[in-house]
């Protein structure tokens, strides 16, 4: 059994150090880190709109994007993810349609030139005045070489980065202090509940 002179001792050193305080501590470190984690939020959110207004004015998307990748791989809940039946929460729009558009002309470009080329090919063979044989001849020449348009994969300008669990930011450093000193209370609580027992006080 421990000696009650001993329990009293420690007891008359603990006093000054009131569980409320710590309790206190606690609730302004919560309060800062609930703050830090909404202004990584809202930064992620600012980065990620300056990503999709670069795509829009055709400027260096990757030197955006780096940016924002960047931001969200090193603080918490700054997590951009787009979840199930969510649209993702960044899309190249812009440069997909220009690249979709641009493989368009391409095509068409490519395949008004066969075009000529069999108009040129079958007269050269059946003369100006065949022309069925002209007609039949200029589309077998068409459908062997005409070119068709490759499909851009657009998962390719679909984005979406993961934040870390915890990060050394202000939001990770306030939220592990605010556990800490969250758990010196409940321990400084209950052991001045259990000395106050032993002491009949």
């Amino acid at each position: 059994m421990l000696n009650k002179r001993h329990l009293h001792h420690t007891w008359r050193k603990l006093q000054p150090l009131n569980p409320w305080y710590l309790f206190a501590v606690f609730l302004v470190f919560l309060g800062v880190s609930v703050f830090a984690l909404r202004q990584n939020n809202l930064n992620a959110i600012q980065l990620r709109d300056h990503v999709l207004e670069v795509d829009k004015q055709n400027g260096d998307v990757e030197a955006a994007l780096k940016e924002l990748r960047e931001y969200v791989y090193s603080h918490m809940n700054a997590e951009l993810s787009s979840g199930s039946n969510v649209q993702q929460p960044i899309q190249l729009k812009y440069r997909y349609e220009r690249l979709t558009k641009a493989e368009k002309a391409r095509v068409t470009k490519l395949n008004k030139r066969i075009y000529r080329d069999a108009q040129n090919h079958c007269e050269g063979i059946h003369g100006a005045g065949q022309i069925g044989e002209r007609a039949a001849c200029a589309q077998k020449y068409i459908s062997a070489r005409s070119y068709r348009e490759k499909p851009i994969e657009d998962s390719l300008y679909k984005f979406d980065f993961v934040s870390p669990g915890w990060s050394p930011d202000l939001a990770g450093w306030s939220l592990l202090l605010a556990g800490v000193s969250l758990m010196l209370f409940v321990f400084r609580f209950a052991l001045e509940r259990w000395i106050k027992s032993e002491l009949d006080l």
